[in-house]
């Protein structure tokens, strides 16, 4: 590892493409004959096979969780903050794997990928994904990579969805269900935002009917504006007041978070606040990186997610055949995925008898904690896996539960 990296980083890795030529039957009735999924690992698999955690992405993430691809890298894996030697979850410890899902834009089989029935790209024709496919095409990742049950599954947001997914669908494959800012399913509000930016995307002269790559072109202006209106939902209003403003002694230390980027109103429609700059900024270097098709695949991916539709809109049924322990995060001032959705699965996985551990950590950051280095957050998470880790040891036996009297950080639920 180069001496400018940071000593609990896992350092400069190398993604790799597997590829199956197994069929994957979707939830929408089509077939992917083929497919290829991008992955990253840190770590070592022990010889029992038995060390392995699963990171499972939100909506705009993809393979590359921790380290660096480069030494010229300017940032690490979007959960490098949690991902590495001495970390929440600890590469000296346990074996790590994410990947970017199908449908995305990160070397994963997805809309810019080539049809091989048409040679031309995908586009608006590749299937609807759901997260039961996700988590179909990942158990068959597991046994290519010769992991048959995960210590722990983990995932924010949407990852957090998968998370579930995977206790309800495979409950033998996983000892473990971290889910963090997560919900049973969207709200109606939920819907109207992911509307809303899908709305843009397609209502761009260039998105062409989803063809844009076909045209040379792509609708970066509705891209733009989906990812300005997504980025607001993540952010909490103290946040933004924290961000785009100052304190102003003349009305008791109050910060509304109005201050402007030139200090000075131009009283036209420029951008006058700095919140209008960054909005604007992320919205731009999204569109450049990221895949519109991909995006509207993810948030219908997201409106999509129920487990409680096989079971009569019952989610404790969807839980009764879990065996893994559930540990779930949520913060106070996630708007998007607030704490009552949190406990609606922990009031349902109860009602199944399952183990629950919960936490609701007090944070300003709005949806986006979960990307933050937050000290109660991050403390809490590393002492869970820290008894993930100690009872793949032995050292806890799994009857038992994984919460120590002396732990007051974390409540359990059960």
């Amino acid at each position: 590892m180069s001496t400018k990296l940071p000593k609990d980083s896992v350092g400069i890795v190398t993604p790799q493409s597997y590829h199956f030529d197994e069929p994957l039957e979707l939830r929408s009735g089509k077939v992917l004959s083929s497919f290829d999924l991008m992955v990253e690992t840190y770590g070592e698999l022990n010889a029992a096979g038995s060390n392995a955690v699963l990171i499972c992405h939100a909506l705009s993430g993809d393979h590359h969780v921790a380290g660096y691809h480069s030494e010229n890298d300017k940032k690490p894996g979007w959960w490098d903050s949690c991902i590495g030697p001495g970390k929440a979850i600890d590469t000296n410890k346990f074996f790590v794997v994410c990947l970017n899902n199908l449908g995305g834009c990160a070397g994963s089989t997805g809309p810019v990928s080539i049809n091989p029935e048409t040679g031309k790209h995908y586009g608006p024709d590749f299937p609807v994904v759901t997260v039961r496919d996700w988590v179909k095409s990942q158990v068959m990742l597991s046994d290519r990579l010769g992991i048959r049950k995960w210590a722990a599954v983990v995932g924010g947001s949407l990852g957090g969805m998968q998370v579930l997914r995977w206790s309800i669908s495979y409950p033998e494959r996983l000892g473990h269900a971290v889910c963090i800012a997560a919900a049973p399913k969207l709200s109606a509000q939920n819907i109207a935002f992911n509307e809303v930016a899908r709305h843009s995307i397609i209502s761009d002269p260039n998105f062409h009917n989803g063809h844009y790559l076909e045209h040379g072109t792509s609708p970066k202006q509705g891209l733009t504006l989906a990812r300005m209106v997504g980025h607001i939902t993540y952010l909490s209003d103290s946040a933004m007041r924290s961000k785009f403003g100052k304190s102003l002694p003349e009305f008791g230390g109050a910060n509304f978070g109005r201050e402007l980027r030139t200090g000075k109103l131009s009283f036209g429609f420029n951008v006058d606040f700095q919140v209008e700059s960054y909005l604007r900024y992320q919205g731009e270097r999204f569109s450049e990186n990221f895949d519109a098709n991909t995006y509207l695949l993810m948030t219908k991916a997201l409106d999509y997610f129920d487990p409680s539709v096989d079971y009569e809109g019952y989610l404790s049924r969807a839980f009764e055949n879990s065996h893994c322990k559930f540990f779930l995060m949520s913060f106070s001032t996630d708007w998007r995925f607030p704490p009552e959705r949190s406990r609606e699965i922990v009031n349902d996985l109860l009602k199944a008898g399952k183990q629950v551990t919960y936490l609701e950590i007090e944070s300003d950051s709005g949806h986006d904690a979960f990307l933050l280095p937050i000290p109660r957050y991050v403390s809490a998470f590393s002492r869970y896996m820290n008894r993930v880790h100690a009872e793949l040891n032995g050292e806890i036996p799994q009857a038992q539960n994984s919460q120590p009297e002396s732990d007051r950080e974390v409540t359990n639920a059960a």
